[in-house]
């Protein structure tokens, strides 16, 4: 006979899932060393097939990050891309384009970003490579082969570092636009190995800015899962 799920339990799961949302204005207050420390070792309880934990985390904060923001920055307008996972917008399904063309209607709405505006679009992707003002960033790399996966590993590694980010009261943004200038991050970082899978900028979210109060619609239950009996 199963147990009985605690109401509180269960209340607080739906709080800390629920309530994790991707932030993109911060304040510049640092989260104090302790906090950090507890988050990552938290998120190093992540699932992991064969206990095999293939991921390497590299935590900026202080000169360094911003080190590492004017480098990202000049790598950007210079073009020096370096991709470790391939991207493509034909991966995207039809049904997956819909939804990113409707998150990103009201993104650019709630930024004064007109629809055609693709000059103010291409500002705004520069400034986020500053981390939308965050005062850390964590990169995350995939180890060994650096294959599907392994990379699946890291995921898991991420959302649990994100949760544990929501439950100690720290704003996150995993950010792909960061996984595409890896030689830079490895350079500035002095990282030997690895494959970059995002970065996830975080700190404290600047309630004040409209952006952060833009909202996901999630796709209903019974188009993503099906239950078989």
């Amino acid at each position: 006979m199963n147990a009985p799920v605690s109401t509180e339990l269960s209340d607080y799961a739906e709080k800390l899932i629920r309530g994790r949302h991707a932030t993109r204005a911060f304040r510049p207050q640092a989260v104090p060393e302790d906090t950090l420390r507890a988050i990552f070792s938290l998120a190093g309880a992540a699932p992991s097939n064969s206990n095999a934990q293939p991921w390497r985390v590299e935590v900026t904060s202080g000169a360094r990050h911003e080190r590492l923001a004017h480098a990202l920055q000049a790598a950007h307008a210079e073009q020096r891309t370096s991709v470790d996972f391939p991207y493509s917008e034909g991966m995207y399904a039809p049904v997956h384009q819909e939804r990113r063309t409707a998150f990103g209607t009201g993104l650019y709405q709630a930024l004064g970003i007109a629809p055609d505006d693709h000059a103010a679009r291409a500002a705004y992707d520069a400034r986020s490579l500053r981390f939308y003002g965050a005062p850390h960033a964590a990169f995350l790399f995939v180890t060994g082969d650096g294959g599907a996966r392994l990379a699946a590993d890291v995921g898991a590694y991420m959302q649990t570092l994100l949760l544990a980010m929501t439950a100690y009261g720290v704003d996150s943004c995993p950010q792909g636009l960061l996984s595409f200038y890896g030689d830079t991050i490895r350079a500035e970082l002095g990282v030997d190995e690895g494959k970059l899978l995002v970065g996830v900028s975080f700190g404290y979210a600047d309630a004040s800015a409209p952006v952060n109060r833009v909202t996901a619609e999630r796709a209903a239950l019974e188009t993503t899962t099906a239950f078989h009996g």
